[in-house]
């Protein structure tokens, strides 16, 4: 089981408004935490399962390395994904709206079912991303073609 500063993580764990700033939890089966508010910048989530996981109300992963990680249904409503290593994520099914994804990479990422309403997406890599007629887009914006 993975450990931060020598506590068990385990699934549903509460660890809301937490500093976990630059925390190995590569790997961690975060599935259905809460990590709502909880400071996460530069942490390594890399192929983290993080399904379900509520990270909304302003938790901060800005530099966060969440490389293949799973993010399938997870909240992150009003989280700052500011410059996040996103690549090949499965965001299927995710709530993104008011999220901050300036200068992230979504490269190669799930975002089929994915909502994402007033989300700034601003300079964010979304190459080879995969999305469908159920994932709900900024007013305005017009995405990059399916990789389907």
């Amino acid at each position: 089981m993975p450990t931060v500063d020598g506590y068990e993580i385990k699934r549903g764990a509460d660890l809301s408004r937490a500093n976990l700033s630059r925390a190995n939890l590569s790997r961690a089966n975060l599935s259905r935490a809460n990590l709502s508010g909880a400071y996460l910048s530069g942490a390594n989530l890399t192929d983290a399962n993080l399904t379900g996981a509520d990270l909304s109300f302003g938790a901060d992963l800005t530099e966060a390395r969440l490389q293949g990680a799973n993010l399938t249904r997870a909240n992150l409503q009003g989280a700052n994904l500011t410059r996040a290593n996103l690549q090949g994520v499965n965001l299927s099914d995710a709530k993104l709206d008011c999220a901050h994804l300036r200068g992230a990479d979504l490269s190669g990422a799930n975002l089929r079912g994915t909502t994402l309403r007033y989300t700034g997406v601003d300079y964010a890599d979304l190459t080879e991303i995969y999305w469908d007629l159920s994932t709900r887009w900024p007013t305005r914006f017009t995405p990059p073609p399916s990789a389907t």
